[in-house]
C-alpha cells in the first residue's frame, strides 16, 4: 500500500514540478486498519493521509470556522514576493512582479485557478483533480498490467480498489490535509458529523497523532496485550447503531491512559470489556465524554499538540446530548440494548 501511494505521489511530483500546483509528501498511514483494530475484518479500508504543502511563490493562511462538534478551518492560499527569497536551481522568478513568470504561471495547472473557490483551498475541487490524475496515471504504470483499479464515489477524498484477478481486492483512500505547524494535527478532506460540509471547510483531524498513541502503547505493552482486541469487539457490537466507532476508540485512549498496560493482558479481557461499558454508560449519564486532544492534561509527551489544543477547555463530545433531552434518552436506550 505504502509502496503503491509512493509511485502515485513521485509521478504527481514529476509531472508537476515546477508549477504553480500543490505539493504532495509522503502519505502517512491512519484509521482502524493500520491501527490494528478494523471492526469490520471482512471489508478493511486502508486510509492513508497525504500531506499538502503550497507550491514556490505561496502561502497557506488558516483561518478558524465554526466550532460543531470540533474545529474547522477554512485554508486562504495567498500569492507571496520571492523576489528577495533563495530559489532552487532554474527558478529566479517571482510570480508576483514578473510578468513572463505571472503568464507561465497561468498557463500552467495553478492552485488557485484550479483547486480553489474564492481564494479557498477547496476540498472537492482538490479529490476531482486527484480523481482525474489517477485514473490517467495508472495506464501507464507497469501495475496496471496485472492489477485493475476501479475509482469509487466520493466527494472528498480519493477512493479505490485495486484488484488482482478474481481473489485479491483491496480498498484504498487517500484522504489530503494541512499540517498545522509542526504538530501531529492536520486539517484534513474527511467527512464530518454535521449534515452539511462547505467544499472549503477542512474539519481538524488527529488521525496522525492517534496513530501516535496507538504506536506508543503496541511499544509499551505486553505481547498479549488486549487493548485493541477490546475495542474490535466493542466497535464490532456499535455496527448498526448510532454509536459512532469513535466514541468507544475515545473511551478506550481514556482508558488506557488510566489503567496500567500490565492490566490489559489476556487475562483482563472480560475485566476491560466491562471497565469500557462502565466508562461508557457513567458518560452516558452524565452527558459528558471529553474529546481526547483537547486540553487533556494526561496527554503523552510524544504526541505533538498545538499550544491552542493543549490549554483549551475539555471538549465535551457528549454536548448535543446535554442540549436534547430527547437525543439523550434515544442514546440511553441504545447503550441498554447494547
Amino acid at each position: 500500500l505504502s509502496d503503491l501511494s509512493e509511485i502515485f505521489i513521485l509521478v504527481f511530483q514529476y509531472i508537476l514540478s515546477n508549477t504553480s500546483f500543490l505539493v504532495l509528501e509522503n502519505a502517512i498511514e491512519v484509521g482502524s486498519a493500520f491501527e490494528g483494530w478494523s471492526p469490520r475484518e471482512e471489508d478493511i479500508t486502508y486510509r492513508l493521509l497525504v500531506p499538502l504543502k503550497p507550491p514556490r511563490g505561496h502561502i497557506f493562511h488558516l483561518e478558524l470556522g465554526p466550532v460543531w462538534l470540533a474545529r474547522n478551518f477554512y485554508i486562504r492560499v495567498e500569492l507571496v514576493c520571492t523576489c528577495e527569497m533563495e530559489q532552487p536551481v532554474g527558478e529566479t522568478r517571482c510570480f508576483l512582479h514578473d510578468p513572463e513568470e505571472e503568464q507561465r504561471r497561468n498557463e500552467d495547472p495553478n492552485i488557485l485557478q484550479d483547486l480553489c473557490t474564492d481564494s479557498y483551498l477547496d476540498v472537492k475541487k482538490t479529490a476531482r483533480f486527484f480523481q482525474m490524475f489517477m485514473r490517467h496515471c495508472w495506464r501507464a504504470l507497469p501495475i496496471s498490467a496485472v492489477h485493475r483499479l476501479t475509482m469509487l464515489p466520493s466527494d472528498r477524498s480519493c477512493k479505490f480498489c485495486v484488484t488482482q484477478g478474481w481473489e485479491q481486492r483491496i480498498s484504498i483512500e487517500l484522504l489530503f490535509g494541512v499540517q498545522e505547524g509542526d504538530s501531529d494535527i492536520f486539517l484534513s478532506s474527511q467527512y464530518t458529523e454535521a449534515a452539511y460540509t462547505p467544499s472549503t471547510m477542512w474539519p481538524e483531524s488527529y488521525a496522525v497523532a492517534e496513530m501516535k498513541f496507538f504506536r506508543r502503547i503496541a511499544s509499551q505493552a505486553q505481547p498479549d496485550s488486549i487493548h485493541l482486541r477490546c475495542l474490535q469487539l466493542c466497535a464490532r457490537s456499535l455496527l448498526g447503531r448510532d454509536f459512532s466507532t469513535y466514541t468507544l476508540k475515545t473511551v478506550v485512549m481514556h482508558l488506557l491512559t488510566t489503567i496500567p498496560l500490565s492490566d490489559w493482558r489476556r487475562r483482563h479481557v472480560l475485566a476491560r470489556l466491562q471497565d469500557i461499558m462502565q466508562y461508557l454508560q457513567s458518560c452516558l449519564e452524565n452527558k459528558c465524554l471529553n474529546h481526547f486532544f483537547i486540553g487533556n492534561v494526561n496527554m503523552p509527551e510524544e504526541i505533538i499538540l498545538p499550544l491552542e489544543l493543549r490549554t483549551a477547555e475539555p471538549l465535551n463530545l457528549f454536548q448535543h446530548l446535554a442540549e436534547n433531552p430527547d437525543a439523550h434518552e434515544y442514546a440511553q436506550l441504545e447503550f441498554e440494548e447494547l
